[in-house]
């Protein structure tokens, strides 16, 4: 049954893309099949056959190494409150826990080591290997695979630095899809944090993280394409990667300075935002009960947001607290979410479940993400800001349903 509510669900994500599109009879359907062909046969090497799972292990050894290389960089410090040895008694271990000092700093790590490798051409490669396989299943031009086949491994405003260039060419539906494609996956150096948020919550959590940005790329162009169709000739050529550091100490230092920005942006978004849920949460508060209990954005999110929990194949027991999340995620940020998830998985879902929503949860689309993607991409082209401003409410809606779209696809499996 919960099978059969999958497929539902993804015709009907579907059918609401189409319906929101600008040319309904100009939509090429072959682009669109050939994206959720490829979005079923990647979740089933990913996560059927026996040396994804192999790597998925290798990926998690990973994570666990950056952890620890962290923890020794953070204890080196600030002492015991960045995780070193405590110079007294520990009753309680849980509540020794600090955010800012232990986990976030990973962000550092992973930025520094992100930009080293794209220096040393090893991120370049990877990504024109992604570009070149979307290029020849979705017929897309070279410009927009590689933006989008970057997306899956770094943020929404460094992918299109692979493809600044071209930026004042390429169309319209080609930019529509360069935004969704930012907005339909997360970023490596936030990744790797997300995974240690949701480590107990699902197996595996940094190689699901990885599978979900992978299969949301062709999902992002499928939905895009049905919303702004095709209206020219694609964007060509081999794009060659914009030099950035000029020494691997360069690439390490501007990469911290980077992850320093990104490690503060967040730590200050946090402290808002849950300011800004508490305070909402105080005003709903005032109002009378809600089926004996007193009402919450959260809950009134999820009354919202339940219907396409119920799509992606989630049981309708559980769907109020899947759609709490979808909602917290798109109003707030996927950061929110992931702890949410983290904090109530095991008396809110099902192992299947918590599954669904690890894919779901992963993009960028909020509202947040699109003051960051519009002042990024108005910088590289500052002659189509209007056009970029635009498309910003359509990017979050695709991206959105790319993400719900792959969620329902992995509960299928």
């Amino acid at each position: 049954m919960l099978a059969i509510q999958g497929l539902i669900g993804i015709c009907v994500l579907v059918g609401l893309a189409w319906l929101l599109s600008e040319n309904r009879r100009g939509v090429a359907w072959k682009t669109v099949l050939a994206g959720i062909g490829l979005q079923f046969v990647l979740a089933l090497i990913l996560l059927k056959l026996s040396w994804a799972r192999d790597l998925f292990l290798v990926l998690n050894r990973v994570v666990v190494a950056l952890q620890d290389a962290t923890t020794a960089g953070t204890s080196f410090v600030f002492g015991f409150v960045g995780g070193g040895a405590y110079p007294f008694e520990v009753i309680d271990p849980g509540a020794s826990f600090v955010l800012a000092f232990q986990a976030l700093p990973l962000v550092l790590v992973i930025s520094a080591l992100s930009a080293l490798l794209y220096h040393w051409r090893v991120l370049p490669v990877i990504v024109q290997g992604f570009a070149w396989a979307l290029r020849r299943t979705m017929g897309v031009g070279g410009a927009v695979g590689c933006s989008t086949a970057a997306n899956i491994f770094v943020g929404m405003v460094e992918a299109p630095l692979f493809i600044r260039p071209y930026l004042a060419q390429v169309s319209r539906s080609e930019l529509f899809i360069i935004m969704t494609g930012g907005m339909a996956t997360i970023a490596g150096t936030v990744m790797v944090l997300y995974a240690a948020f949701l480590n107990g919550v699902v197996d595996d959590p940094i190689g699901h993280l990885l599978t979900a940005s992978i299969l949301s790329a062709p999902a992002a162009i499928a939905l895009a394409r049905l919303m702004i169709p095709a209206d020219g000739e694609e964007t060509g050529g081999e794009v060659v990667p914009t030099r950035l550091y000029d020494s691997s100490m360069d690439a390490v230092t501007t990469g911290t300075f980077d992850g320093l920005r990104l490690l503060l942006n967040i730590i200050a978004m946090l402290i808002v935002l849950v300011a800004l849920v508490y305070l909402a949460n105080a005003l709903l508060g005032l109002l009378p009960d809600l089926g004996g209990e007193s009402v919450t954005l959260q809950r009134l999110l999820g009354y919202i947001m339940a219907p396409v929990a119920w799509l992606m194949g989630i049981p309708w027991s559980e769907a109020v607290a899947a759609g709490s999340l979808l909602g917290i995620k798109i109003v707030l940020n996927e950061l929110i979410a992931y702890l949410e998830l983290a904090a109530f998985a095991e008396e809110s879902f099902s192992e299947r479940s918590k599954r669904i929503m690890t894919y779901a949860l992963c993009g960028f689309a909020n509202f947040g993400s699109l003051g960051i993607m519009v002042g990024g991409l108005g910088a590289m082209a500052p002659d189509r800001r209007a056009e970029i401003v635009s498309l910003g409410l359509k990017s979050i809606v695709a991206g959105t349903l790319a993400t719900c779209m792959t969620g329902a696809i992995v509960g299928l499996l």
